[in-house]
């Protein structure tokens, strides 16, 4: 064989293994990239169920505690916030993640009080379907916990990807960029000052 067919060979040879090589990260980076939707998508679906738990609640415990409408209506107007606020997950920033936890703390700051409405009713604790959606709303907060965590989960193995050589260089030609994750609020390192509570 010659020489130049050789050299010609080894040429076509690298081409093709740095082409495959680079097919396989992209795909890798686009997969990656897919499980960071998919679990940003549960963690909505999560938030979408406790907002539906919570305004079911309400109504259960205003049913009862009928003297009690204001507070119904505020459930009612932090549940539409807090559900409406749809982040496309190709587009999650550290302020997009934001905006949505101060819609969720807020529907939080509601059933808060309509929490202090059943402490008013005891009887409302004896009530099947009080007690059957309390629960359920205890569950879900765990399933946003294990949503949440599993979402963190997948951004950081997306910018691990995204991040190391030589996906990097592939990355920035075809952008894929840095995704940010939950963070504990600002002030959340603190105990908790109880004094001021039961004051």
């Amino acid at each position: 064989m010659k020489r130049s067919t050789i050299i010609l060979l080894a040429i076509v040879g690298t081409f093709f293994l740095l082409f495959f090589m680079g097919c396989n990260t992209y795909n890798g980076m686009v997969s990656t990239d897919e499980e960071v939707e998919k679990s940003w998508n549960n963690v909505e679906a999560q938030y979408q169920r406790r907002g539906d738990l919570i305004l079911n609640l309400a109504k259960t415990v205003m049913k009862a505690a009928s003297t009690e409408g204001d507070i119904l209506k505020e459930v009612v107007a932090a549940r539409a916030s807090a559900t409406s606020m749809n982040i496309d997950a190709s587009k999650l920033n550290a302020d997009n993640i934001k905006q949505f936890e101060a819609a969720q703390s807020k529907l939080n700051g509601t059933l808060s009080r309509l929490m202090v409405v059943v402490e008013k009713y005891p009887e409302l604790k004896s009530i099947d379907q009080f007690k059957k959606l309390n629960d359920e709303i205890a569950g879900t907060e765990n399933r946003i916990s294990t949503a949440r965590t599993d979402f963190n989960d997948a951004v950081a193995t997306y910018n691990k990807k995204v991040r190391r050589f030589p996906n990097n260089i592939l990355a920035g030609m075809f952008g894929f960029e840095r995704r940010s994750g939950f963070s504990a609020k600002e002030g959340m390192e603190n105990a908790p000052d109880l004094d001021s509570v039961y004051k």
